[in-house]
Parts: C-alpha cells; sequence; structure tokens
C-alpha cells in the first residue's frame, strides 16, 4: 500500500470521527456512507474527492444522503469511528472491492462487535478476519444439519468415519 493510499485510508477515518462532532447517528452515517457516491468516487482510481479533506467530503454526503442520516446522540466513540472509516478503506485498496460490497461483507454491526477484538490488529489481518466471519455466515456455507452435518455428509460420502 502506496503513502497516498494510506493518506486516504487517515481522511476516511477523519470523516467518520468528524460524524460524531455533528451529532450524526453513527450507524445511519456508516451505512449512508458506504452506499454513497461519495463513497463510490473514492474506490475509483482517480477522482477529484480523493483530494479533498474530510469537511469537504462530508458535506458532499450530507448534500446527497441527508435525509439518510440522522442527529441523534447514538455515537460511537471517536476511536471506534475512526478504525471503522480507516478499515472500509484500507479494505477497498486491499482487496480492490468496492465500498458497497465491502458494506455488503461487513455492515455496521459487524464492525462495532468485532472492534473491540481487531482494532489492535494489522489491518490485512483485520479484512480476512472479516471476510472469513462473512464467509461462515453465508448462506450457501450453512448446512440443514447444522455444522456436524456438513462433516457427516462429506465423511460418508468418502467412506470415512466420524471418529
Amino acid at each position: 500500500m502506496d503513502s497516498l493510499q494510506l493518506k486516504m485510508c487517515d481522511i476516511q477515518g477523519r470523516l467518520f470521527e468528524l460524524s460524531a462532532d455533528q451529532s450524526l447517528d453513527s450507524a445511519s452515517f456508516i451505512s449512508a456512507f458506504m452506499k454513497s457516491d461519495a463513497a463510490r468516487h473514492l474506490d475509483s482510481k482517480y477522482n477529484r474527492l480523493q483530494w479533498a479533506g474530510e469537511e469537504y467530503l462530508l458535506e458532499e454526503l450530507l448534500d446527497e444522503k441527508g435525509a439518510e442520516i440522522m442527529k441523534s446522540k447514538n455515537q460511537y466513540s471517536r476511536e471506534m469511528l475512526f478504525w471503522i472509516g480507516y478499515l472500509y478503506r484500507y479494505w477497498h485498496y486491499y482487496t480492490g472491492e468496492s465500498s458497497r460490497s465491502i458494506y455488503k461483507q461487513a455492515p455496521v454491526n459487524t464492525m462495532k462487535k468485532n472492534y473491540m477484538m481487531f482494532h489492535t490488529f494489522d489491518p490485512q489481518i483485520a479484512v480476512d478476519d472479516l471476510k472469513e466471519i462473512h464467509k461462515q455466515r453465508s448462506p450457501q456455507n450453512r448446512s440443514p444439519y447444522g455444522s456436524i452435518g456438513n462433516r457427516v455428509r462429506s465423511e460418508s460420502k468418502e467412506g470415512g468415519s466420524l471418529s
């Protein structure tokens, strides 16, 4: 990851912190941002928004999605908001996935729930672990027989035993 990409991660982290300073509901802000044109523009290889600071990005987002973002007292800690914003942008540069796709894999509740455990991890490890959590929760990875059911069915096809 180059220095410009790391700078963009930092800007997005500060943008998420700024949402708390503006008394914006954290969950609705994060959801709106990750599905916004502003995030899509940041995902592109070259876009004017990549040269904007967090204040300008917030204005752009509020112009686009203001009706979806409520003012409330439901803000996450600044540290959590920074980490979520930083990690979402890092994830994009690490995998090339769009913000919208990333958000489908790790929505705000997943990020909030895993913050205490993952915020001290190297960002690549945190992304890999979040992707694994999503993979395990995906419907195509669930057996109607439960977790043991997958093992029973695969071993019975191979002629193996459960011991």
